[in-house]
């Protein structure tokens, strides 16, 4: 027998344990030994050595396999910067120009750019200041928000494909005096990025309400274990109604599994296109105004790799920013537009006196309650603690990979525990293949949206601020995970556990992106003031107060080990029930977020109003500039952030060809 280290911290004790490989990685060694017994080779006749010496080579086959394979060719980004811009200082060199350029590829930005270069004559150039799927370094990051690649957060966060409630977008439509942005209308951009998967174990999906051509694959994809649907069924007994499609016609309140999206909008074939640019480990560092006229204009762009390094200008009839919540109106302020008095104080020049801009900083703040799992199989090896999690982790690679070459579509057994998160996220938004899941993904596999002031769930609850959309909008959202973790997967626990978390998805706090430095490659400070209003505090609460019910409630309960009172566990906590002023220490202690964030640059009437852009997103007060990302969200809607970010690019991607085919 192998014996290997199983490192276990607990209180600062390491434990010693004696494993057998071929125990430990069944999924690879069983087929690898029939294929030694084929051979005529009698496996059980050999000695253990012998046996683990076969299943290291094995393994040793494995890695080389799944990490050292050849790769496959490079999509056709641009690393040179003297092939998409001239560089600052050599005006022998006449620079880029462009009809639009992108500036970010995150959620929104691949999406405008592959839908705007759909029409041969717009030629667009999308930059990006990370690479193709991986993280730049930690010091060009601002904490909390993850790295930057191209796809944006929709690369690194569950792809769970819930859009919102319909009000949300009625909402927006009263705030803009435009019902372009209502659901009855916008509502069509949905469809037009989505190609729903039909699933034979989930029929009642009103399939006429969704879209089947767009490039956003939509449908049950991702595996889910026996405890996630156990929630279901409890979420069920406490009070919860069923709900066969978030999306659907019935609207967005009630339980279900997760819908996942997987989409490629980059494809090999988009990128191929002519007319369409793709720059990686392209920062920009300002936009370039032509003051000279009535009304500055946006004329050009400034970016660069590192700082200190040299500088690229390239110019174009329209730039849109797509930076995402954080980064557009950092961009914005360090050109010169946003609050004068916070420009002046950082000695910028104003080229335009906007106060909204880097304000209204929306995001969902989440609360996770831990729970111990009874049953021992979690999938905690997915975030590896020993080298037996690390073997379990490869073979489980090994299993999925098998899969797919099969050709499996989703929501299988055969492709073993990854099913439920690989799948979902084998590409980026852009096309670009990553494995960060990993590292830091937090991945849902059920979810129920409720309200906070249901009278069902929550009797004789005091009565709240409504925050929400309307009526029928839900502000609370519940979702279950495969295994426990803390400060956002950075840390999980060494024993098999299950997980409830409950967000705020209509908060009243909000706060705000605001500059550190003129310096364009210092990032901005952000703070995002969650539980600055009580009543955030008093919603999470009554969301906590409803996992540890549900956590109570048969059938999730079998699953659960609820006489391990340690305080590691929260089934010591089930008393805080009946104890509100425990409930809302307990959200105060653990709120995080879960990297949402909206309405830096909101769109409405006016700047008086604190908005920034106009609704067909055009910064007030420029000309040719633009915002499209989540910053411009009126409000933060009721869900998943990534959908109505695709849909606000195809809305806007669809305007801006018709206003060049116009001209």
């Amino acid at each position: 027998m192998i014996s290997i280290i199983n490192l276990k911290y607990n209180h600062s004790n390491f434990h010693h344990s004696t494993l057998n490989m071929p125990d430990l990685f069944p999924t690879f060694t069983t087929p690898f030994f029939n294929l030694i017994e084929r051979l005529g080779i009698p496996v059980q006749s050999l000695s253990p050595t012998v046996r683990n010496l076969l299943a290291g080579v094995a393994l040793a086959a494995l890695l080389r396999y799944t990490f050292l394979a050849k790769p496959k060719k490079a999509p056709r980004y641009v690393s040179n910067l003297d092939n998409v811009g001239a560089k600052v200082g050599q005006d022998s060199i006449p620079s880029k120009r462009y009809d639009v350029i992108v500036v970010g590829g995150g959620t929104s930005g691949c999406a405008l750019a592959a839908r705007l270069s759909e029409d041969p004559n717009i030629r667009v150039l999308l930059l990006e200041a990370g690479g193709s799927g991986s993280a730049l370094p930690a010091s060009v990051t601002p904490a909390g928000f993850g790295p930057k690649m191209l796809g944006g957060c929709s690369s690194i966060n569950a792809q769970m494909a819930q859009y919102g409630a319909f009000g949300d977008f009625d909402q927006w439509a009263e705030h803009t005096g435009d019902e372009s942005w209502a659901w009855k209308n916008f509502g069509k951009y949905f469809r037009k990025f989505e190609s729903y998967q039909p699933h034979p174990d989930y029929p009642g999906i009103d399939e006429s309400a969704r879209g089947r051509n767009g490039p956003v694959k939509v449908g049950f994809y991702n595996t889910i274990t026996d405890k996630s649907r156990a929630f279901i069924q409890a979420a069920k007994g406490v009070g919860i109604p069923e709900t066969k499609d978030f999306n659907g016609p019935n609207g967005t309140n009630g339980v279900a599994r997760r819908v996942s999206s997987e989409t490629a909008y980059l494809t090999p074939e988009v990128l191929a296109r002519p007319n369409l640019t793709v720059a990686i480990n392209a920062t920009a560092t300002r936009v370039i105004f032509d003051t000279s006229g009535s009304k500055p204009r946006a004329t050009a762009v400034e970016f660069g790799r590192v700082a200190g390094g040299p500088r690229w200008v390239a110019h174009a009839k329209e730039i849109v920013l797509s930076g995402g919540a954080v980064h557009s109106p950092h961009l914005l302020m360090v050109s010169g537009v946003g609050p004068s008095a916070h420009l002046k104080s950082h000695n910028i020049p104003i080229v335009k006196d906007i106060p909204g801009v880097g304000q209204k900083l929306y995001d969902h703040p989440v609360i996770d309650v831990y729970l111990k799992d009874a049953s021992s199989t979690s999938s905690k090896f997915m975030k590896p603690q020993s080298p037996s999690d690390v073997v379990k982790l490869i073979g489980a690679i090994w299993q999925y990979k098998q899969a797919t070459k099969k050709g499996w579509q989703g929501g299988r057994d055969e492709a073993g525990p990854l099913g439920m998160n690989v799948r979902t996220l084998k590409h980026t938004q852009c096309g670009t293949p990553v494995l960060i899941f990993l590292l830091s993904i937090q991945f849902g596999e059920a979810a129920a949206f409720v309200r906070s002031d249901d009278p069902v769930l929550f009797p004789g609850a005091p009565v709240l601020p409504d925050s929400t959309s309307a009526k029928d909008s839900p502000d609370l959202e519940i979702f279950s995970t495969p295994f426990a973790y803390k400060e956002h997967g950075k840390v999980v626990f060494n024993e098999h556990t299950f997980a409830l978390h409950v967000y705020l998805l209509r908060p009243s706090s909000y706060g705000a992106v605001l500059l550190r430095s003129s310096d364009p490659w210092v990032q901005p400070s952000v703070n995002p003031n969650y539980l600055k209003e009580p009543e955030d505090i008093k919603k999470l609460a009554r969301g906590v107060k409803l996992c540890l019910r549900i956590a109570q409630e048969q059938p999730l309960a079998k699953y659960l080990a609820h006489d391990d009172k340690r305080e590691l566990y929260d089934h010591g906590k089930y008393h805080y029930v009946n104890d509100d002023e425990a409930l809302e220490k307990l959200v105060t202690e653990r709120v995080e977020t879960v990297y949402h964030p909206t309405t830096t640059c909101r769109m409405g009437k006016s700047i008086e109003d604190g908005d920034v852009v106009d609704s067909k997103l055009r910064v007030f007060g420029i000309d040719g500039l633009r915002v499209c990302d989540a910053s411009v969200f009126p409000w933060i809607v009721s869900g998943h952030t990534a959908g109505a970010c695709f849909a606000t690019a195809e809305k806007l991607a669809d305007e801006i060809k018709a206003e060049f085919r116009a001209t």
